[in-house]
């Protein structure tokens, strides 16, 4: 992959969660779209493609630190950053 083509993907493994290691809010300011098992999904927490799974937020439970409590579902994840047009470069495994 070349580093203009890395530039127009999204990355491997990204959050939305401040605290994670996983976040980046360059890349989130961007705007990232997922595509979930065929279906765009709007409410991902968290995803990674190489290894095929989202988080998704379990209904309006939370943990005892406040933060919402989430699921793990795997399957085939595919994303693209919305600011690049309608037929943008879509990373997936």
């Amino acid at each position: 992959m070349t580093e203009e083509t890395k530039s127009q993907t999204p990355p491997d493994h990204l959050a939305i969660n401040p605290r994670s290691p996983h976040f980046d809010s360059d890349v989130l300011q961007r705007g990232v779209g997922i595509r979930f098992k065929d279906r765009v999904r709007t409410d991902i927490e968290e995803y990674c493609i190489s290894e095929g799974w989202v988080r998704v937020q379990a209904g309006k439970t939370m943990d005892r630190k406040g933060q919402p409590l989430t699921i793990k579902l795997t399957g085939a994840v595919e994303a693209w950053f919305e600011d690049l047009g309608d037929e943008p470069p879509i990373a997936k495994k």
